[in-house]
């Protein structure tokens, strides 16, 4: 657990702690979404190259946003954010991205298994903070509208007439990119 030695007024300092650790986690996983992202951007290729490749760069910059703000929240807490690649892979509990270069349609199928861990991971988090912060809520509240809609359109992508996703079948990355294909 975080230690800190001040926070902001109206927040006891172990409910900031708790709010501190929990918004550390978030970081090292929008850390990783954004280099997963931005690796995707260099790795896809075939018939929907550019359409995919252009759409990412906007949602990297938007996540490298969101790392910042979660960054200065935890700051702003009293606490102190790790935003090193060593911190990163020794606390995640996910693997690194599976795919390398390969069709773009594969990438998003297992793009999209990647959002769903993200968005999943902050709406538990938005659960925790309602009590403890409303402050941090509000803003994981809107990071996770944006993620939604990021997934949005890596989804319209995979979506077949009847309303179906190509990759639902698949919990996995590999899994999910077989199938989208």
């Amino acid at each position: 657990m975080a230690t800190i030695r001040y926070t902001v007024p109206g927040l006891e300092r172990g409910d900031a702690e708790r709010v501190v650790d929990l918004l550390q986690n978030r970081l090292h996983a929008l850390n990783d979404l954004q280099l997963t992202l931005k690796h995707v951007h260099w790795n896809v290729i075939g018939p929907n190259f550019i359409a995919v490749h252009e759409m990412l760069d906007p949602q990297v910059d938007s996540v490298r946003e969101m790392v910042d703000d979660v960054a200065e929240r935890i700051a702003t807490l009293g606490g102190s954010p790790d935003g090193t690649p060593g911190a990163l892979v020794k606390a995640r509990t996910w693997d690194d991205y599976s795919i390398g270069r390969d069709d773009a349609i594969a990438h998003l199928g297992a793009l999209d298994v990647v959002y769903t861990g993200v968005i999943a991971d902050h709406r538990t988090q938005i659960e925790k903070t309602e009590t403890l912060d409303p402050v941090t809520q509000d803003m994981l509240i809107a990071q996770a509208g944006q993620l939604e809609q990021y997934q949005w359109f890596v989804r319209a992508h995979l979506e077949n007439s009847d309303g179906t996703l190509k990759s639902a079948s698949s919990g996995s990355e590999r899994g999910a990119a077989d199938a989208a294909r």
